[in-house]
């Protein structure tokens, strides 16, 4: 599915409110509750509009610490390798890529023992042949999509 003018306005007003009513977004867009309704439905539905889950920062549940691990893996045995990952709770985010690496799997931790901890199981999962960490000095810039409406 493609976003259109319409769609792009109504989801600039969902970015600005992403508590607002369907009147408020309605208002915000300049569009009628009834074309927000559909509009929010379609974008559901096709898969436009992604889960509704809050960001928690993960520092704020005591992991101040994130890493980025490159991990390269058996390829015949990578569905396997992706569920052993959504096992450990520290993961985060698992992402497929090309280059010196198969996965790129963003991790959270305690503190620099912790992110060992997590490292060695990222390491045990069967078809995992290496790893190579990456600790986030910083977060420059946050998660968006707007600036692409």
């Amino acid at each position: 599915m493609t976003v259109d003018d319409v769609d792009a306005r109504l989801l600039r007003a969902l970015v600005a409110n992403p508590r607002g009513t369907t009147l408020a977004l309605a208002q915000a867009a300049g569009l009628s509750r009834n074309t927000v309704a559909a509009r929010l439905a379609r974008l559901e539905e096709s898969g436009v509009l992604r889960s509704e889950e809050r960001r928690i920062d993960p520092a704020a549940l005591g992991y101040p610490l994130s890493a980025f691990v490159t991990v390269v893996v058996v390829q015949r045995l990578l569905d396997r390798v992706a569920e052993a990952l959504a096992a450990v709770p520290e993961v985060i985010e698992v992402l497929g890529i090309s280059g010196q690496g198969d996965l790129q799997v963003q991790v959270v931790a305690r503190d620099a023992d912790d992110l060992y901890r997590i490292a060695g199981l990222l390491l045990a999962i069967d078809g995992v042949e290496r790893t190579t960490t990456s600790l986030v000095m910083r977060r420059l810039v946050e998660h968006r999509v707007t600036p692409l409406l």
